[in-house]
């Protein structure tokens, strides 16, 4: 019987994965605690996950608890997965649109540049409170991150808690499977191989029965429109690099300075939505998050039927594979001890980590091809001095890094940078709580 208790359960990945612990078989029931400073959005969360609870007829074996002080559920939870958005929409336009004023377009903005930065710097002190009452209440707890900046929170827990804490993403299954389409293999036969950083990790092997993939699929890449208009900006990487990256096309055109600078190279290499339309996400978001508590509320009117399925989404085999000791291997963001040979030691990368009773065991890697291992590097010196400026209230360090973001410095000169960065601070001052 084990206690998991879930912290932001308004946000989308709460009926997944609670959907998906429920049907595990090798756990007998248990409770699940939901928390979320939202009164209304808990309400509405807890109601579906015990709907889902009715429809696997888990509900005897699984108790449903909410709240929303955190406090109040931590004490003794085995499992505590974060998926908090600090500040909700509040600030989602300041993020995209002050930057944007500067010349710095952003498709999605919640990892990485301006909008990253600045997310990071409201939610990472929250994130270090939730450590502090873990540490306090749940201290044999392990602690599961879905919340992003992914690499920033992992990288700034690991400098405060000894607590077992691993960042999960779902880029590199996602991308594997899309991998094996654009390959045309099997997946069940389609053998591969990724490590870097979260939204930046690289395949660095393809294979189906033992040939390289590779030749085959850059060829196509620059024969096949129908191909290309699929992932623009990532199979023109994998032509220039050698490699194909985890993240969508969009998100990671913010990660280099080569695609979003100016307008013609947006034209040429971005499209719509998750392939590189400009402000997407904070177009998008605020309405996707109205449409979700809609459709719950209909779901729990009845006027809607609630869809119940297994994802792919790791958290769950994580626990079932501490709970009852059968190893499971994921791809997850850890402390590069030495795992990527040519990353710097003294950061988070994301590499295969092989899961049981004992806990998070990440796997050596060795070497990254070297031009990615230095888009790598580029920017574990941004998160490394975000985590730091948000562990120390340091506002110079958090401008260090926007000065060394890829994108924001091939657009803006260093004075542009810091007035920008001054004048998000100053309109988001009010959720800059660490600050």
């Amino acid at each position: 019987m084990v206690r998991i208790v879930m912290l932001g359960a308004g946000s989308g990945f709460t009926h997944t994965l609670a959907g998906d612990i429920m049907q595990l078989e090798g756990l007998d029931g248990g409770e699940i605690a939901l928390v979320d400073i939202d009164a209304r959005r808990l309400r509405l969360a807890q109601g579906c996950v015990k709907k889902i609870a009715e429809i696997l007829g888990k509900d005897k074996a699984w108790t449903i608890r909410g709240s929303t002080d955190r406090r109040k559920v931590l004490e003794g939870a085995d499992f505590v997965i974060n998926t908090i958005e600090v500040s909700g929409t509040k600030t989602i336009r300041f993020d995209n649109n002050i930057p944007l004023e500067y010349g710095v377009s952003q498709c999605i903005g919640d990892t990485i540049g301006p909008g990253g930065i600045f997310k990071a710097m409201r939610t990472v002190p929250v994130w270090l409170d939730v450590l502090r009452d873990v540490e306090q209440m749940a201290p044999n707890s392990f602690v599961l991150n879905y919340t992003n900046p992914m690499s920033i929170m992992t990288h700034a827990a690991m400098l405060v808690t000894d607590l077992p804490v691993v960042g999960l993403c779902h880029s590199v299954q996602g991308t594997s499977r899309q991998m094996a389409g654009y390959c045309r293999v099997p997946y069940e036969e389609f053998v591969w191989e990724c490590a870097g950083l979260n939204h930046m990790s690289w395949f660095t092997r393809l294979e189906h029965q033992g040939e390289d993939l590779y030749p085959a699929l850059k060829r196509r890449a620059k024969r096949s429109k129908k191909l290309w208009e699929q992932d623009p900006v990532r199979f023109d990487v994998m032509l220039h690099f050698g490699y194909f990256v985890t993240e969508s096309s969009g998100h990671f055109s913010e990660y280099v300075p080569y695609y979003r600078k100016r307008k013609d190279l947006r034209r040429k290499y971005c499209r719509a939505e998750y392939l590189g339309g400009d402000s997407f996400y904070a177009n998008e978001w605020p309405g996707w998050r109205k449409a979700a508590d809609r459709r719950r509320a209909r779901i729990l009117a009845g006027k809607e039927k609630m869809e119940v399925g297994r994802s792919h989404e790791y958290a769950s085999s994580i626990i079932e594979a501490i709970v009852t000791d059968e190893p499971f291997v994921f791809h997850g963001s850890q402390w590069n001890s030495g795992l990527i040979d040519n990353l710097p030691f003294d950061g988070v990368v994301e590499v295969p980590v092989l899961v049981d009773k004992t806990g998070f065991n990440p796997c050596h890697f060795g070497p990254l091809p070297e031009q990615c291992a230095a888009l790598n590097r580029a920017h574990m010196a941004v998160n490394q001095l975000v985590a730091e400026a948000c562990v120390e209230g340091d506002r110079e360090k958090a401008l260090y890094a926007l000065l060394l973001d890829p994108l924001t410095a091939a657009v803006c000169s260093p004075a542009e940078i810091k007035e920008m960065f001054d004048h998000l601070f100053k309109a988001e001052r009010r959720y800059l709580k660490g600050f």
